[in-house]
């Protein structure tokens, strides 16, 4: 892997980790169109780059992190299924990864779904009212914005972390996932994508950290840089995507990203089918 390719792969798991498009997809076509062998440095550097992805969460939305001990109970009521199941099916979600062909259907059924997600999850049409009557309209969005999420309860939180193991399935998209289960509890748009984004921080740290012991034996001097390089970058270009994110799909919801997946997902089975070598694992 040469520095360019690091560079490229970093902000390609950047922009699309927290976005429900599915990073795996686009790594697949990024990944085989570069030519990137599939050594296990490769492997390592795929997964272990999401540590800035993860970081720039942390960055973004540090207040969170540093409300209240229940806020952490919260993350890992909805970090348990996932967890287990992970642990139990590995190496199952090993062989799905690298059929291409099951990353490119989950797109595609994804996809189809996003298109009708707006509807299926209307935005609810509600008038808080404050001690001294009804808000207006910046006050009460303030009001659902901060108070949505810490007032979750610890069952509805588990219930988001079983949507996530969906995502085990490649192509399903961990943000997509969760992001579903958010809204199904009762979350706006923007609360079920920030809960999303709260959310990667344990699941992906747990599966970086775990790669990382796993095989650390295959980072040496030559190749730390581009690990190094890796996470900076995608640090960065996070923490524009999630801006970027939360304030698209309040405005145009999710429609467009149902289009993009099933777009990407034919893309894949095309290359496949012509033959081209995509490599996942």
């Amino acid at each position: 892997m040469t520095i360019t390719q690091a560079l490229i792969l970093a902000v390609v798991e950047g922009l699309t980790e927290f976005l429900p498009v599915s990073s795996t997809g686009h790594m697949i076509i990024v990944s085989s169109m570069m030519g990137i062998s599939s050594d296990e440095f490769t492997k390592i550097f795929t997964v272990n780059i999401q540590f800035g992805t993860i970081l720039s969460v942390v960055v973004l939305y540090y207040k969170r992190f540093f409300k209240s001990i229940q806020f952490y109970f919260l993350l890992l009521a909805a970090f348990i299924p996932a967890a287990i199941l992970g642990f139990l099916l590995g190496d199952f979600i090993d062989s799905l990864l690298e059929n291409v062909v099951v990353v490119a259907c989950m797109l595609i059924l994804g996809g189809v779904f996003f298109l009708f997600l707006d509807k299926i999850f209307p935005p609810k049409q509600t008038i808080p009212e404050g001690p001294k009557g009804i808000l207006d309209s910046e006050e009460a969005q303030a009001i659902t914005d901060s108070d949505q999420i810490s007032s979750l309860s610890y069952l509805k939180s588990f219930i988001i972390g079983c949507f996530q193991c969906l995502a085990l399935v490649p192509g399903v998209s961990r943000a997509a996932a969760t992001i579903v289960g958010g809204l199904s509890q009762g979350l706006n748009k923007k609360n079920a994508a920030e809960f999303s984004f709260f959310l990667a921080v344990p699941t992906m740290f747990a599966a970086s950290a775990y790669k990382l012991l796993k095989d650390h034996a295959f980072i040496n001097q030559d190749n730390i840089s581009l690990l190094l390089i890796g996470n900076v970058v995608g640090f960065i270009v996070a923490l524009v995507a999630i801006k970027g994110f939360i304030s698209f799909v309040t405005q145009k919801g999710f429609a467009v990203f149902g289009y993009y997946r099933i777009a990407l997902g034919i893309l894949v089975l095309v290359l496949y089918y012509l033959g081209v070598n995509l490599q996942v694992n």
